[in-house]
């Protein structure tokens, strides 16, 4: 994979505010505002584009989770205008626009066809559209330029934070071309007592449980714990529950197995839900086919 460069500008200075993202020698333009700068960027020329966009908020249902709405208008700021009216639960707006003007409205309709079928299947958010609109007829050259331009989309969200859309899924880019975004190889945590057989891999820097890993179905009981260790706990027994209710987990009895991959902050926190246990070493407990600890391959090249 090639180097990209990508020029994040601070509009008024200030983290969080008026944040513009471009790749070099990319047509496309991206915007993150609050909804409180949502007056400012009405006067940018961007607002009188046509695009799409994301509007974004937390999800007080699924326990610290993101829910998104994704959408297209022949003048983006106009469509904003109406949302501020019309929903309340985001907080954060991305636009996505061209510099060049060329995106047309049959464009915008197959991105956000796009958008909303990676976000729903990425499942790292609650997606609020109705319906997901099937994509477009468009041109082949067209449909492979946006293919190239969400490409690029999955490069600049992720620098501004966005990961609604991320997953190990290949994406395709062109024809005859895809992208997977790891090096990793697959990792392993057997444990035949409690009937655990996970597979993981490190993607774009994140500790992914793969779906279709066995799991044990609870987390043990905190009776005769430390009260240091008491805490981790609290933090793996929240975390699985959220799991099962959010459909990551099913479980079946004293079975349980991962429904699609899942990202988890540390291999040692999935090491933890995978087993049903409060605390465990992620970088020893993770190891290849060939017996090589997940911490080694995190310190390779290293003397």
């Amino acid at each position: 994979m090639t180097g990209k460069q990508v020029k994040v500008f601070l509009i008024d200075g200030t983290p969080g505010g008026l944040t513009t993202a471009e790749i070099t020698n990319w047509t496309g333009h991206v915007l993150s505002a609050r909804r409180s700068d949502v007056g400012s960027l009405l006067d940018r020329d961007e607002a009188d584009r046509t695009g799409v966009y994301l509007l974004l908020g937390d999800d007080e249902e699924a326990n610290g989770g993101v829910r998104c709405y994704v959408g297209e208008a022949d003048v983006v700021g106009q469509r904003l205008k109406s949302h501020v009216k019309e929903k309340d639960f985001w907080d954060r707006v991305i636009t996505i626009t061209s510099k060049d003007d060329n995106l047309t409205k049959a464009h915008c309709r197959y991105l956000e066809s796009r958008l909303i079928s990676l976000a729903i299947s990425a499942a790292r958010s609650t997606v609020v559209n109705g319906t997901n609109p099937p994509d477009p007829r468009l041109p082949e050259a067209d449909r492979s330029d946006m293919e190239y331009f969400l490409e690029q989309l999955h490069v600049v969200l992720p620098v501004l934070g966005i990961n609604v859309m991320r997953s190990r899924q290949s994406v395709l880019v062109r024809p005859g071309t895809t992208t997977t975004g790891t090096d990793s190889p697959v990792f392993h945590l057997v444990n035949t007592k409690r009937g655990v057989n996970a597979s993981a891999q490190e993607v774009d820097g994140e500790f992914t449980v793969l779906a279709g890993s066995t799991v044990f179905p609870s987390v043990d009981s905190k009776q005769g714990l430390r009260e240091s260790t008491l805490r981790a706990y609290e933090s793996r027994k929240a975390l699985h529950a959220k799991l099962i209710m959010d459909g990551s987990i099913l479980v079946d009895g004293s079975r349980a197995e991962f429904t699609r991959d899942t990202v988890f902050s540390s291999s040692s926190a999935a090491a933890a839900v995978v087993q049903g246990l409060s605390a465990a070493n992620g970088r020893t407990a993770w190891r290849t086919s060939d017996g090589s600890a997940f911490g080694d391959w995190e310190t390779r090249g290293i003397a």
